[in-house]
């Protein structure tokens, strides 16, 4: 590996690497040979470098590196740059601006899979790494500085320089002396994964018998057909639901539906808010239709025709006739096959899939979860039984997910749906809404209990039209599950395309999450406006733009205030908006332009005027 080493005073730390088996070293300072030699100890470790072959280079500005080594010779696997200093009495303004363009250099000449390391004093950094802390504004804020320049904090640990053969720190002021190192702290960055794509996608999916294509929400462009699911595929999710499968055939046999699920949906949902869900139109020319065409009972059912609807709603930016929406569920598809005859009695019927909802922001209401439903007929009369059955080998797989995954015996509940108030998580709070629910499944120790709702329990005695039979039926949400058992405190990273995650996870094993972006900053910005008159304000619609506008990097939106105005009636609020990736470098100047973007898109769409 090459490695580049910035900003030596006395190159003890670089002769310190000399011998490393398979290391190239290039040591470099901003000073001339001449003044560099002239620190004590400089000289020896100078030669010791040249002798063991490592390369010693001067006059070297670290915001100026493609400057003074050409393409040929770039690609360093990591660089160091320990303890920078502008010199003598400067202050943390002048150090943020010489870190800002030493990061922005370093990108042209470091490997894509390089590492950045960056040595500073103890409290500099402004990390809560730092004991003790500074203010904000007294510290370096290196992880935004370098989130600028498109890197995120990796790691963090103490600089040892006790440890490290031979090394004298040196350079205080600018002169030959030495200066304290305790609790100084070693940052190691690396590359943050570029932007998400943001150009418009098409889909195909069955619907009414036939393939159909349909422009996908942009909010979803990144999250469509991601194949967590497949054979293939060692994500999380994936293995969960593969265990709980299996946990469940020990039980009960198991029935499978061979033919794809529709995308799709259509009609107008009785009891489901509309604006919780995604509409979308069809590609021109296409309509579903049933003649001559072979349907499975899912496909059957969905593709007849509930009615057209000519209401509008803003999506995207774009007015959307209500009529084909994403599945928010899988609960019809299941409803279809019973209706259809095809559910035998005493097999379970399991369906898994990805399903769609609009939501407000938060680091558990995901807008696209994959859901896990599993359908059976009993016997009237024993579905208490069967009920209990059913959670039991739930409860069981999910232990021992967790046991393997933290060693710890997580905490696993069935509550009664009437023992809970009005404070439900937005996964329970929208299946209250597709039908009546007997318990809630709660995974963790959140001291709310609904906070850790990852599942329902439905019992229906009039879905079949029998005298003699009940259907129980189990969802799951097995997102929200994947984060309790792997500690995944934020849904977006289940969706990262930053391969360091799935690396956590071979071959499907799981393992307790460790973060590879470590302190994100996070900007806050406050946005105020005058909501149309005599409307109702859409939130929902609004936390979607702000999803889009975007890409998902806005963490978290407040109302901070709503105001009255006396006289006129006129109604204001303001919102406090939080920007912060979780896997991906977001600095300070994106954020801005994305809320510049989002104040003008919520002018265009949602008809408010901003204060």
């Amino acid at each position: 590996r090459r490695v580049l080493l910035l900003g030596e005073g006395n190159f003890s730390f670089a002769a310190s690497l000399c011998g490393a088996p398979g290391t190239q070293v290039v040591a470099t300072c901003y000073e001339s040979e001449e003044e560099a030699a002239g620190r004590g100890g400089a000289a020896r470790s100078i030669r010791r470098l040249r002798d063991s072959g490592a390369e010693v280079v001067f006059s070297v500005d670290c915001a100026k590196l493609k400057e003074h080594f050409p393409p040929g010779e770039r690609e360093f696997d990591r660089v160091y740059f320990n303890f920078p200093h502008c010199g003598r009495k400067a202050g943390v303004v002048r150090n943020r601006q010489l870190l800002a363009r030493f990061f922005h250099s370093c990108a042209g000449v470091l490997a894509q899979d390089g590492e950045v390391h960056v040595a500073l004093c103890n409290g500099q950094g402004g990390t809560p790494a730092d004991e003790p802390r500074r203010e904000w504004h007294n510290s370096w804020q290196i992880v935004a500085v370098a989130a600028g320049a498109g890197f995120v904090l990796s790691d963090v640990h103490p600089f040892k320089a006790e440890t490290i053969h031979g090394y004298q720190c040196t350079g205080y002021r600018s002169q030959d002396k030495s200066f304290c190192v305790e609790g100084a702290l070693n940052h190691v960055f690396t590359r943050g994964t570029a932007p998400l794509c943001s150009a418009p996608m098409s889909c195909k999916t069955q619907l009414g018998g036939q393939e159909v294509s349909f422009q996908v929400p942009q909010v979803l462009v990144d999250k469509i057909n991601r194949g967590f699911l497949e054979e293939n595929s060692s994500h999380p999710v994936r293995t969960i639901k593969e265990k709980l499968r299996a946990g469940l055939s020990q039980a009960f046999p198991l029935q499978n539906i061979s033919s794809c699920l529709p995308l799709l949906q259509q009609g107008h949902p009785a009891s489901v808010c509309h604006s919780n869900l995604f509409w979308v139109s069809l590609s021109p020319g296409e309509a579903p239709g049933t003649e001559g065409t072979s349907q499975g009972p899912a496909e059957a059912a969905l593709g007849s025709r509930f009615g057209q609807g000519t209401d509008q709603d803003v999506q995207g930016g774009l007015p959307v006739p209500k009529q084909f929406y994403l599945r928010p569920s899988l609960l019809p598809l299941a409803r279809a096959v019973i209706k259809h005859g095809a559910l035998s009695p005493g097999t379970l019927l399991v369906l898994s899939g990805p399903v769609f909802r609009r939501c407000r922001l938060g680091p558990r209401s995901v807008p696209v979860f994959h859901e896990m439903l599993a359908v059976l007929a009993v016997s009237r009369g024993t579905e208490s039984s069967w009920v209990q059955v059913l959670v039991e080998n739930i409860k069981t797989t999910t232990s021992s997910l967790h046991q393997a995954a933290s060693g710890m015996k997580p905490s696993i509940s069935l509550r009664e749906a009437a023992s809970f108030g009005t404070e439900l998580n937005d996964f329970a709070d929208f299946e209250c809404e597709l039908g009546e629910i007997q318990h809630f499944l709660c995974v963790g120790t959140d001291p709310a209990p609904w906070g850790s709702c990852v599942g329902v329990i439905r019992t229906d005695p009039h879905e079949l039209d029998s005298s003699e039979l009940v259907v129980v039926s189990a969802s799951l949400n097995l997102d929200l599950l994947a984060m309790l058992l792997c500690g995944i405190s934020d849904w977006r990273m289940l969706w990262s395309s930053d391969r360091r995650f799935l690396q956590q996870f071979p071959e499907g094993e799981l393992r307790l999450f460790k973060s590879f972006s470590l302190y994100p900053p996070s900007y806050e910005h406050d946005v105020s406006f005058w909501v149309p008159d005599r409307e109702e304000f859409d939130e929902v619609a609004f936390h979607t733009l702000a999803r889009r506008v975007s890409g998902e990097t806005i963490v978290s939106i407040q109302l901070r205030d709503s105001f009255q105005q006396p006289g006129t009636g006129r109604r204001s609020l303001c919102y406090r908006v939080t920007f912060q990736s979780c896997d991906r470098a977001l600095g300070c100047r994106e954020a801005v332009e994305m809320q510049l973007r989002f104040r003008e898109e919520i002018q265009q769409h949602l008809g408010v005027t901003l204060r």
